[in-house]
């Protein structure tokens, strides 16, 4: 069973920048995929970031060109970069960690506020 632990959330106001971190409990090298999503209030989950074992990474067009998904696999760490951090950012932001095989795991994620 691994655990998955968020942190870096915060208030910030726009156009600043915040970096989340998700460090797992046990080796992240086993997975298909790490992920961020995000959920902000009264709408559905979405995906935000992934980062495959292989290293390829995904970005939601919204996000593309301001987030930047990173992974020390020796620090059994992921990591989401944001910058230019826009109202529309703001969320609950929440790691994801897809086996090949078995559910998916999830933290329980970091509010990020985006707000002046």
């Amino acid at each position: 069973q691994v655990q998955l632990v968020e942190s870096g959330g915060g208030l910030v106001q726009p156009g600043g920048s915040l970096r989340l971190s998700c460090v797992a409990s046990g080796t992240i090298f086993g997975f298909t995929n790490m992920a961020w999503y995000r959920q902000a209030p009264g709408k559905e989950r979405e995906l935000v970031a992934l980062i495959s074992r292989g290293g390829t990474t995904n970005y939601r067009d919204s996000v593309k060109g301001r987030f930047t998904i990173s992974r020390d696999t020796a620090k059994n760490t992921v990591y989401l970069l944001m910058n230019s951090l826009q109202s529309e950012d703001t969320a609950v932001y929440y790691c994801n960690a897809h086996p090949t095989y078995g559910p998916d795991y999830w933290g329980k994620g970091t509010l990020v506020t985006v707000s002046s």
